[in-house]
């Protein structure tokens, strides 16, 4: 895609204006590297156009691959001009928290994508002990309702399997719930008193969720409506 335009603006939006790259570049910054994490946090785009944007990003210097060693597969990491694109993404999201919001509808609601956001989400230091398991319940969802988030040494693992291990916090919701409470639109205890959500568990960890599990850092930003 070409403007045929010297504007740096125009310049910069051929190699950033299609389709899902922004996205990319969001979770390159974010720390996922590998093909199968990049999905993940773009659960909608198919591998064969993952691969064309990453080749194609690869080629413009935003992303250096490399092969894993022992492996046929290869890791891709952010050079200094994409991680330059940090305040750039991080002003898109505060554009779209006052802006965008009302255009949000049932669909954009992604299971994997706030399982993947909650995980990055953790403060391992501020939980206690060397192991935390996490449980999460989605009552809207009938395939994958339930999801386990697995902190140990600083190691975080999510899973829809049962990891078979005691069982620390226990939440229960709908994803628009947990997504709108991370978000910052409604707190875990508003939640709760609206019958919106249970949450069950040790109360040194219950009882001050955000503590140990921070919201988005673009929570608390009104939509335009309300400013």
């Amino acid at each position: 895609m070409e403007y045929g335009q010297f504007c740096p603006i125009a310049k910069a939006t051929e190699i950033l204006g299609e389709k899902w790259t922004i996205l990319i570049v969001r979770e390159l910054i974010m720390g996922s590297t590998r093909f199968n994490d990049l999905q993940r946090g773009l659960s909608l785009i198919s591998p064969t156009l993952l691969s064309k944007r990453l080749e194609s990003l690869t080629e413009q210097g935003l992303i250096l691959k490399k092969k894993i060693p022992g492996q046929k597969s290869y890791e891709y990491f952010a050079t200094e001009s994409c991680k330059e694109l940090l305040p750039v993404i991080i002003n898109l999201g505060e554009w779209g928290m006052r802006w965008a919001r009302s255009n949000l509808t049932e669909k954009d609601y992604d299971v994997e994508l706030l399982m993947l956001y909650l995980k990055r989400s953790v403060i391992p230091e501020k939980l206690i002990g060397t192991e935390t398991v996490i449980r999460f319940k989605f009552t809207d969802i009938k395939e994958y309702p339930d999801w386990w988030l697995v902190v140990a040494n600083n190691e975080l693992d999510v899973c829809v399997k049962d990891p078979g291990k005691d069982v620390d916090v226990y939440f229960t919701s709908t994803v628009r719930t947990l997504a709108d409470i991370w978000m910052g639109d409604c707190s875990y205890k508003k939640a709760q008193s609206q019958g919106l959500m249970k949450i069950v568990g040790n109360k040194q960890l219950t009882n001050n969720i955000t503590s140990w599990l921070a919201n988005s850092i673009f929570a608390g930003l009104p939509p335009a409506s309300e400013i």
